[in-house]
């Protein structure tokens, strides 16, 4: 072989040369992306990591935040209702403090207050015993008139008119005095006459039955509450006519005797009468008479004409006082009969035998003893 194929043989190697190949570098592109692509996945994986730890703390964070607000609300709560249950002890503590000064200021009070009312009983009572009550004045009577009839018996310290029906509803009594607005209807007022002393007082009382006016007989009688009506001396009239007067009865009952004073009850607000009322007499005799005038004819009606029976005496009733009487008729009979008690002689016991008894037995039959 030629020797110049050979030398080239054994020649250093030229550098090779590198020639782009036409599709290789997208295909370098394609892998760098794919790596550039599972770095970003791995590196995503890897942040995506400590997200979730970071999710699932906050989680459990704010569970255990929840469990300790609501622990901490119940106590707030269990605080606020012992801060009030605190209070209201307080304020209760404050108004039986408050209560109990009350009532000592109330129990002072009230100590004062009734010697007060004792002082002013004791004052009334004094004053009572100076005043007269005159009764069925008629209605054209003026103060002059009164002060004229009884200042001869002492000096007059006041003198009230009652009893009066002013003509409207909207007019007081005391301005229908002044004006004299009288109800037409009414036909008689009372009035009270107060005087200094009280032995004036009593000497004023025989002004009793004294005619002030035509047909207008006064009742005269002290305004104290001791003054006690005689029951013995009264009689109750009852089924009288409303438009009735003091006067009318007085003459009605004449006839039995000396007529002390006469009482028909009224209303407040008209003036008329209730349908009945009182006479009282001079003497007991009077009241047998006037018992006979039973059904008698007073102004187109029959009256009932009874005695006066006390308060205390009525409230017992008949049938009490039997009760009580028969209480006392047992009581009697049970006590005599304790004294007096039948005692008999005791009967002797039997004496039981000793000896046993025989059993009965059957009798036997013909036929067994032939057997």
């Amino acid at each position: 072989a030629p020797a110049a194929p050979l030398a080239r043989l054994f020649r250093a190697a030229a550098p090779p040369v590198l020639v782009a190949a036409p599709g290789g570098n997208k295909k370098r592109k394609s892998a760098e992306e794919g790596e550039k692509a599972s770095e970003d996945q791995s590196l995503s994986i890897i942040q995506e990591s400590p997200v979730k730890a970071k999710k699932a703390r906050k989680k459990e964070r704010s569970e255990a935040e929840k469990k300790l607000s609501q622990r901490e609300n119940t106590l707030e709560q269990a605080d606020e209702e012992e801060d009030q249950k605190l209070f209201q002890n307080k304020v209760k503590q404050k108004k039986k403090a408050s209560q109990a000064s009350t009532k000592s200021v109330v129990n002072s009070a009230t100590g004062a207050t009734s010697k007060q009312q004792k002082r002013k009983r004791v004052a009334d009572g004094a004053a009572d015993r100076r005043t007269v009550f005159v009764g069925n004045l008629p209605v054209s009577c003026t103060v002059q008139v009164l002060t004229s009839l009884f200042k001869k018996y002492g000096q007059i310290q006041s003198i009230r008119f009652r009893s009066l029906i002013p003509a409207e509803d909207t007019v007081s009594k005391k301005v229908a005095a002044i004006k004299n607005k009288v109800h037409p209807n009414a036909k008689s007022v009372n009035a009270y006459v107060v005087f200094k002393e009280e032995c004036d007082a009593q000497k004023a009382l025989k002004e009793n039955g004294t005619e002030i006016a035509s047909g207008f007989h006064i009742r005269v009688d002290t305004a104290s509450k001791t003054s006690s009506h005689d029951n013995k001396r009264s009689v109750f009239l009852g089924n009288l006519s409303y438009d009735i007067r003091d006067d009318a009865v007085r003459e009605h009952f004449h006839v039995c005797g000396d007529v002390v004073g006469v009482r028909v009850v009224r209303d407040r607000r008209t003036g008329l009468g209730k349908g009945f009322g009182y006479v009282l007499f001079e003497n007991t005799d009077a009241v047998h008479l006037a018992l006979k005038l039973n059904n008698s004819v007073l102004m187109g009606r029959k009256i009932r004409v009874q005695c006066v029976v006390d308060k205390k005496k009525a409230q017992k009733g008949p049938y009490q006082s039997r009760a009580a009487k028969d209480r006392v008729d047992k009581k009697k009979k049970k006590k005599s009969c304790s004294n007096d008690s039948f005692v008999g002689e005791k009967a002797n016991p039997l004496k039981k035998s000793t000896k046993p008894k025989r059993l009965k037995t059957a009798p036997r039959s013909k036929a067994g003893k032939n057997k």
